[in-house]
């Protein structure tokens, strides 16, 4: 299985002298948390974070096919680094499930026990957590865990440990650590879930599908990459939004088509670029609302730093402010 990243930041510091080397042990720990990719910083989203986001899924999975809903966030927080390790990102795979000879769907490689190792890769993040009960569900050498209680995470975590899950002798108690620590066995008790009221009982639930698209930041905005069949308002009920919201992060009229454009914004843009990001040299074709988009900062700030009019338009070779106004 994947290795956690935050865990062996976390064991790593710990082994530090720090009374002789709390500048060494700052240092790891900022280079555990920043992370760029594809050049853009991404800030780590944190375990509670994904407890929230996710905890639901993970109930309704215990309902179905009745593996504890701690096991399956302990398992995504560890094997996904709380949904932050690459294969999760880019692949959606948030238990570290390799391919096996009986997976027919995609697949991705990375490093793991051995080199260039095979792994599943998903569509959504639903379809990861789906496939963890099937996986589980569907292997003989598991089928004991199904008649421990539902509350015993102990006893899950030790038994998928001795069946082979993963090859970390640590692993039952890096589950059972994470399970205590943000008290994951209140999901098993179910005190505050109620069964959804329907009249074909539990084998036809429907599961909402939780957010898909990979969040990544420009200038501290968050954005997602637009992907084929996406709309403005399939990407608001997404992520909880109302539709003129998108509009307005991203500076368009209603009407406008998301499949004309790269990337969308889904919070609010800056008042000004990055401070490494002082000027910007039109390059031919570029308008003002693809250089504001570029930078995320507000149509209305460009325009403003620039004093130019709505609607102006600019050619190549002219030098824009993007921090500052323009001295007249």
């Amino acid at each position: 299985m994947i290795s956690d990243k935050f865990y062996l930041c976390h064991y790593h510091a710990r082994k530090l002298n720090i009374m002789k080397s709390t500048i060494l042990a700052i240092f790891l720990f900022i280079g555990c948390f920043s992370i760029s990719i594809n050049g853009q910083s991404y800030r780590k989203t944190t375990t509670p974070e994904y407890i929230e986001q996710y905890k639901d899924l993970a109930i309704k999975e215990m309902k179905r096919v009745g593996i504890p809903a701690s096991i399956t966030m302990a398992q995504g927080i560890l094997e996904s680094g709380s949904g932050n390790s690459t294969l999760a990102r880019k692949s959606n795979n948030h238990f570290g499930i390799k391919c096996h000879s009986d997976w027919k769907g995609k697949r991705v490689y990375h490093n793991d026990d051995a080199k260039g190792e095979c792994f599943r890769k998903y569509k959504t993040v639903y379809e990861s957590y789906i496939d963890h009960s099937e996986f589980l569900v569907g292997k003989s050498r598991y089928a004991s865990l199904f008649d421990l209680k539902i509350t015993d995470y102990k006893g899950w975590s030790k038994g998928l440990k001795k069946a082979g899950y993963a090859t970390d002798p640590k692993y039952a108690h890096r589950l059972i650590d994470i399970i205590e620590k943000h008290k994951l066995y209140l999901l098993d008790e179910n005190k505050s879930w109620k069964k959804p009221a329907t009249d074909y009982g539990d084998d036809n639930f429907v599961v909402t599908t939780y957010n898909t698209h990979v969040i990544d930041y420009n200038n501290g905005v968050k954005y997602i990459r637009v992907e084929e069949g996406d709309t403005f308002a399939s990407v608001s009920e997404e992520f909880g939004l109302r539709p003129w919201e998108l509009f307005h992060y991203n500076d368009l009229d209603e009407g406008a088509n998301i499949q004309a454009f790269r990337y969308i914004y889904i919070q609010g843009k800056k008042g000004k670029a990055h401070n490494k990001h002082q000027f910007h040299t039109v390059k031919e074709g570029e308008t003002l609302h693809k250089i504001a988009h570029k930078y995320g900062i507000k149509m209305s700030k460009l325009l403003k730093f620039n004093r130019l009019e709505k609607g102006t338009k600019v050619k190549a070779g002219d030098k824009l402010n993007l921090r500052k106004k323009k001295k007249k």
